[in-house]
């Protein structure tokens, strides 16, 4: 996989992923940033999110449920030295089908969690990262 970040203008920058999206991302204002983007942070708590959502909904939909709707609400702390890494994270995630149980979908989770997301697993190494979920 190879990506590109390239400096827009201030701190701006612009990345390109290896299958051509653009995501901007910006820094804090302190350090010359103008809001033009998330931070690159919330980049990665995206990608976490959006690693596990798919992996949930993926694999609800390969056990042949409907899953109308998932929303992954991510909230993570930060060590307060350098390097600020994430310390802990918590992944909820609201469902919506027909058909899903409790049992149903907090196997997907769990599955997620320990065996299939990269980035959780990654993040892993440096957070502890919790999981719950809610069926809508």
């Amino acid at each position: 996989m190879k990506v590109s970040v390239e400096l827009q203008q201030n701190v701006n920058f612009k990345g390109t992923s290896a299958s051509g999206h653009d995501i901007m991302m910006d820094g804090p204002e302190e350090f010359g940033g103008e809001n033009l983007g998330a931070r690159p942070m919330e980049t990665m708590l995206i990608g976490m999110g959006g690693c596990a959502s798919f992996d949930v909904v993926h694999i609800l939909r390969k056990r042949r449920l409907t899953v109308n709707s998932c929303v992954a609400d991510i909230e993570a702390e930060r060590a307060e030295t350098e390097p600020k890494v994430f310390t802990k994270i918590h992944l909820h995630f609201k469902v919506s089908g027909e058909k899903l149980t409790d049992k149903a979908v907090s196997l997907a989770v769990q599955q997620s969690a320990e065996k299939y997301c990269s980035a959780s697993i990654m993040l892993g190494k440096t957070a502890d990262i919790s999981h719950s979920f809610e069926i809508i």
